[in-house]
């Protein structure tokens, strides 16, 4: 798992660069990146929650993100969608992706000694109140900059993938998912 999560957040951090780099593009294409990079985490992260046998927040979000994909491209009408329409959804998607973040960034903090949580967590508030404005202003956010909309997606995307590195490289894989299991391990060693 721990090299799935590596590869994935390489594969964001790539993504990231690319939006920025090619922002015209990225916002032209923003619905093509949405599919891809929703389905790929919601299937690691799937792949994830059941080798762990964690089942929290961050797993129902990698369903609901798989869910998404597979709407987006089995439902043609659905993936021809008004960029405001795919914007809107997108602004769901940053809240929700922000408020993991910074859910995951708390839980860290008790668990590691590195200061990394901090970075996480503002950047998981940022992406809450990104997606908010978004989801409040469609039409602005819609017809904003083709070069802000890459830049952002692609700072998002390369934060998110450090966090997957940073979180698979440097916090022990059990601890990863401590939370839920913490009593269950302790309930198995006193007996």
């Amino acid at each position: 798992m721990r090299v799935l999560s590596i590869i994935f957040g390489i594969l964001m951090i790539i993504f990231g660069i690319t939006c920025i780099c090619t922002p015209i593009v990225s916002a032209i294409d923003l619905s093509i990146f949405i599919v891809i990079m929703t389905a790929v985490y919601g299937v690691i992260g799937i792949i994830a929650g059941i080798a762990y046998k964690y089942y929290g927040v961050g797993f129902v979000f990698s369903i609901v993100s798989l869910i998404f994909a597979v709407i987006m491209l089995v439902v043609p009408n659905v993936f021809a969608l008004t960029n405001v329409v795919i914007f809107c959804i997108l602004a769901c998607w940053i809240v929700i992706m922000g408020i993991v973040s910074a859910v995951t960034a708390i839980q860290l903090k008790n668990v590691s000694d590195s200061k990394m949580w901090i970075l996480q967590l503002i950047i998981g508030i940022i992406a809450v109140i990104l997606g908010i404005y978004a989801f409040l202003h469609p039409v602005a956010f819609g017809l904003a900059v083709a070069w802000i909309i890459g830049v952002l997606l692609g700072a998002l995307f390369i934060e998110t993938g450090c966090s997957m590195i940073f979180v698979t490289s440097f916090v022990p894989t059990d601890v990863v998912y401590i939370e839920e299991n913490k009593v269950e391990k302790e309930d198995n060693e006193e007996k």
